[in-house]
């Protein structure tokens, strides 16, 4: 069996959180690394725009923005309008800048996942999120 060491912070939130869930520690490690493997495989399904991503696009305030979507990391480049050539880390950080954008007096917190739409099928984002090649 092989063994990981981890300093006594990280023990104490494995034990209380397998306590909470009612299984080992080594079991939270387990989830932890698969959950950890479906956010950086691609998805499949909904056709790539390019190399680059899943042709994504979101609809606010009357105006289109275009983007893609870079599975793995989970990344949202826009691709068009007054965004266009910005990155940002999550698609709810991605929504947020189009939401503060086109209305700034709206409180722009928004779930990136349904805020963005595959342009291939009209899909949420979410549909693709967890997606297994």
């Amino acid at each position: 069996m092989a063994t990981v060491d981890i300093d006594d912070t990280t023990d104490q939130y494995l034990e209380f959180a397998a306590n909470v869930g009612g299984v080992t520690k080594g079991q939270i490690v387990a989830q932890l690394v698969a959950a950890a493997r479906t956010r950086v495989e691609p998805p499949a399904g909904p056709k790539r725009s390019n190399q680059n991503g899943v042709a994504i696009h979101a609809d606010y305030d009357g105006h289109r923005t275009r983007a893609r979507f870079i599975p793995g990391p989970g990344r949202i480049e826009i691709t068009d309008g007054p965004l266009a050539g910005t990155t940002f880390r999550t698609p709810s950080e991605a929504a947020r800048a189009v939401v503060g954008h086109y209305k700034p007096a709206v409180s722009p917190h928004r779930n990136g996942w349904v805020f963005w739409f595959v342009t291939a099928n009209g899909e949420p984002l979410q549909s693709i999120r967890h997606s297994r090649p």
